[in-house]
């Protein structure tokens, strides 16, 4: 569904008013691990954990430029908060593209109305994005699949309600056999490792995902047997631009935060704004923000428009939206002189939490050769 820029605008200033809410607990998410209750409760309250959801199934009907709208602002405070809206939404993705009816009103009103939590299990730890290498199975056996297999790195994992899964029906036609399946929480040889321990986005759990003989019921497949990577490849489209946006909201967050500290920061009885390597610094790390955020909105505007499934303008978006982010962030760091590395102020942790923006969905690199291999192969 395509937006007027009007209604985007009321799910973007929904999302500045409840930022203001997070920004004051930013540093406590990153120093306990995790996103308080009450903070869960209010982006729930609020439609943040809805918002990609057709209104016919209880959500807010966005499209994807105010979903990029709202990741973005609520990033700018915190990256892990930001993240749990990013999560829901491409956790739900796979069943909004290739879901029926009867699927999209079974796993997608809950989400809605009881703030079911979502993620989406696709990378493995032997072969990350690699859809032919993927060693995940399901096995199909009279009105069901035997699904066997290890998900790496899952946002979400162990305590969503709804997982996406990617696993190979066919695995000798390599990614043409594979096929897409919501596991629901509670399945029996559904298995979960422990929370990793990382150095950024602390708020979010990330786990791996474990099948030991999981029996899924034949209606929790998502499309034709064989339609798997079609499916994961129009997630992936949409939720690179997000993590662009994901990116761009907390590489802004630094700016505004350096700007801030530089006015009032002084040296040589001057405020550091009059020294010129500190204005050129500032002025070119605004220019990269706007460049990259320039970027994601056009990609996120092809999607909305219904153009031509734009995979190199996402994989741009995404690499160019995350080095941005990776590098302002430093930046903002050194702007803070020693300061920027003290956990007193938010620059550090927003840097720590950029980091990881450039892993992933696939890593920058693997972006940078599927543009170069778009560009030189057609």
């Amino acid at each position: 569904m395509k937006l007027t820029d009007k209604e985007r605008q009321l799910f973007r200033e929904l999302a500045i008013k409840t930022a203001e809410r997070i920004q004051p607990r930013a540093t406590e998410i990153d120093e306990t691990g995790e996103i308080p209750k009450d903070l869960v409760d209010t982006l729930a309250r609020q439609g943040l954990l809805s918002i990609l959801l057709p209104e016919a199934y209880g959500g807010n009907g966005g499209d994807l430029t105010s979903f990029c709208l709202m990741v973005e602002e609520i990033a700018k405070v915190s990256g892990s908060a930001s993240l749990l809206i990013l999560a829901q939404g491409v956790g739900s993705m796979p069943v909004l593209l290739a879901g029926n009816e009867s699927q999209k009103s079974r796993f997608l009103t809950p989400i809605a109305e009881k703030n079911s939590l979502a993620a989406i299990a696709l990378n493995e730890p032997d072969c990350g994005l690699e859809a032919s290498s993927l060693k995940t199975r399901a096995e199909k056996q009279g009105s069901s699949y035997l699904l066997n297999g290890h998900k790496s790195f899952v946002t979400q994992g162990g305590v969503a309600e709804l997982y996406s899964v990617f696993a190979m029906t066919l695995p000798d036609q390599g990614h043409r056999g594979l096929s897409a399946f919501v596991v629901e929480a509670g399945a029996q040889g559904l298995r979960f490792g422990k929370d990793q321990d990382k150095i950024g986005l602390k708020g979010i759990v990330t786990a791996d995902v474990i099948f030991d003989h999981v029996k899924v019921p034949e209606e929790n497949r998502l499309g034709r047997e064989g339609e798997g990577w079609p499916i994961a490849t129009k997630t992936l489209n949409r939720s690179r631009p997000a993590i662009g946006a994901h990116a761009v909201g907390i590489a802004q967050g630094a700016l505004d935060f350096a700007i801030h500290y530089a006015k009032e920061r002084m040296q040589f009885g001057k405020p550091i704004t009059s020294l010129q390597a500190i204005q050129f610094m500032i002025a070119d790390m605004a220019t990269q923000i706007e460049a990259a955020r320039a970027l994601v909105y056009q990609t996120a505007a092809r999607i909305d428009d219904e153009q031509e499934e734009p995979e190199r303008l996402s994989a741009m978006a995404k690499f160019y939206a995350t080095d941005t982010a990776m590098k302002v962030t430093t930046d903002a760091v050194q702007i803070l002189g020693g300061y920027g590395y003290m956990k007193d102020y938010p620059v550090e942790r927003m840097m720590r939490d950029a980091k990881v923006t450039q892993i992933y969905e696939g890593a920058n690199q693997i972006q940078r050769l599927f543009v170069s291999r778009q560009l030189l192969h057609g």
